[in-house]
């Protein structure tokens, strides 16, 4: 049997400033710091370590990271950085209060740049693109690969791509794999393992700092996934509802 965890990364301040997030790379705030520590000290009392983890080039999914496997005492283990791991990219709405942004352009067509899989907001300016372009956190990226913004099915395309490329190799190698990313990255990981299609999605939510874990069988398929708490295996209906405030469209 194979596993591998996937932990979102716990609260950021936009996430508590109510923001679109996106590429903009915002930090923890104090309670998710403490989800982090919480999530590794969690893996820690059950007995699950890890040989590998990846994340994104975001520092709320690599500092959860890091104060995860600080708790577990995993500090000297491999950690592999990508920008495909990424939360998706919210073009213009980036960095803007999502109220404001519905007061201003009506709640019809924000639900249908957040909803609709294949309707990408408007894209960020020139200059702003930029300093993307800038940013030697993406200095092997190319230009057309760089977005100025995504619909949901971009970014599933590229988290794909790195699951197949970066993770399955991991994992055929029996190693323990474990992956600190956004909300929309992991959503569409989960929905590939898991059969979900396209018009089942809407609704799948996974929430911050607590760890889900996936047991799969020699080809990779799904044998059982749950989510885990102090005490043990926990369904998505037993997690405390304050963990679902924040809205599952957002990174």
């Amino acid at each position: 049997m194979k596993k591998i965890v996937f932990i979102r990364h716990g609260e950021s301040q936009y996430n508590l400033e109510n923001r679109f997030t996106g590429w903009i790379d915002v930090d923890l705030t104090d309670d998710g710091y403490a989800e982090a520590r919480k999530a590794g000290a969690i893996l820690k009392k059950h007995g699950i370590g890890f040989d590998v983890a990846h994340t994104s080039v975001l520092k709320r999914a690599i500092r959860t990271l890091w104060i995860m496997l600080h708790e577990m005492d995993l500090v000297w283990i491999p950690v592999y950085k990508s920008w495909k791991l990424n939360e998706r990219h919210y073009g213009r709405l980036q960095g803007l209060n999502k109220d404001e942004i519905t007061e201003k352009f009506g709640e019809e067509q924000v639900t249908e740049w957040r909803r609709s899989a294949d309707v990408r907001p408007p894209a960020v300016t020139d200059d702003a693109h930029q300093k993307d372009r800038d940013d030697p956190k993406y200095a092997s990226v190319s230009d057309e690969d760089l977005p100025m913004t995504e619909s949901l099915i971009d970014t599933e395309k590229r988290a794909l791509q790195y699951w197949k490329d970066e993770i399955v190799p991991c994992l055929r190698e029996n190693e323990r794999v474990i992956l600190s990313a956004h909300g929309n990255t992991l959503r569409a990981l989960v929905k590939y393992l898991d059969g979900i299609p396209d018009d089942g999605v809407a609704g799948l939510n996974i929430p911050n700092g607590i760890p889900l874990v996936y047991e799969l069988d020699d080809d990779l398929t799904p044998l059982r996934h749950y989510y885990l708490g102090e005490e043990g295996e926990m369904e998505h209906k037993d997690i405390p509802q304050h963990i679902h405030e924040d809205d599952h469209w957002i990174g």
